[in-house]
């Protein structure tokens, strides 16, 4: 239930907003003026967020790789993707920790993909960041796919680098 509303609450705000476009009228924003949850958003970054924020609740497992199932950390990201824009990604975070641009966390945009060291590894761990140092992944065993904050000091202390899908922004 709590899964349905978060969607539903996410999809409705980018909706409204979609649907009333700024106009050559109104005022442009001041370039010191923080970007809203929605203006972050291009259209694909849009669906991959989406459709991330449906899977939220569904229970991890290792291996997983189906909702009814369960999902790992890498089969979320898999999954999104494949579901959201079609774009086909390696079943491993280390295989995923390959793919696309490289990227440093300053420069890290809602979209992009953040690896972590949680089994004495690098790379071990995926999520997709959300903005605001807030990432969406499947954690462990005996929880969910939920969102977390990157300022926890266990993620700080376990962050090892992301890397960017999404070029057209």
């Amino acid at each position: 239930m709590h899964r349905k509303i978060l969607s539903l609450l996410a999809a409705s705000a980018l909706l409204l907003t979609s649907a009333f476009p700024v106009g050559a009228a109104e005022t442009p924003r001041s370039p010191e003026a923080p970007m809203s949850f929605v203006e972050r958003y291009t259209n694909v970054t849009q669906d991959v967020i989406l459709e991330g924020l449906k899977l939220v609740g569904v229970r991890y497992k290792m291996g997983g790789n189906s909702v009814e199932n369960g999902l790992d950390c890498s089969s979320f990201v898999q999954m999104v993707f494949k579901e959201s824009i079609g774009a086909y990604l390696p079943r491993t975070a280390r295989e995923q920790s390959q793919v696309g641009k490289q990227i440093d966390a300053s420069q890290l945009q809602p979209g992009d993909l953040v690896f972590f060291n949680t089994m004495r590894r690098t790379f071990s761990h995926v999520g997709i960041y959300l903005g605001d140092n807030h990432f969406m992944h499947a954690p462990r065993a005996g929880s969910e796919v939920r969102v977390e904050n990157m300022n926890n000091s266990y993620w700080q202390t376990r962050f090892n680098g992301a890397r960017r899908i999404i070029e057209a922004r």
